[in-house]
């Protein structure tokens, strides 16, 4: 069983996606197993194409694009959050995993942290 880090708020304008990513990042770093949940306006972390020059800061999708590389064992999405964002498997990052049912998600994990 894992950690996993939920994420429901949008990538810019607020660092507690950013510490959660580093929470994500760090976890994976000491083998410990994490995963990483978005939904609400959290599913634009996952948004192909960023540009966050305008706010001032660097770009969420490099960073997600790097978590399989440091052990991150999954990117999921609600499913229902991304429809609402205008989401679409073509305008998402690669290997996000879309699901229906969050409340399994959650049981399916022995730590859940609440980003927010």
């Amino acid at each position: 069983m894992s950690t996993l880090i939920v994420i429901d708020q949008a990538p810019y304008g607020f660092w507690t996606g950013r510490e959660a990513l580093d929470m994500a990042f760090s976890l994976a770093a000491f083998d410990q197993p994490a995963a990483m949940l978005f939904t609400g306006a959290g599913v634009n972390w996952l948004r192909k194409g960023q540009r966050p020059d305008g706010v001032g800061q660097k770009s969420a999708e490099k960073n997600l694009s790097a978590a399989p590389l440091f052990g991150i064992e999954a990117l999921i999405a609600d499913e229902h959050a991304c429809q609402q964002y205008g989401l679409t498997e073509s305008t998402m990052l690669p290997g996000v995993e879309l699901v229906s049912n969050i409340r399994d998600v959650l049981g399916d994990h022995k730590h859940v942290v609440f980003a927010g």
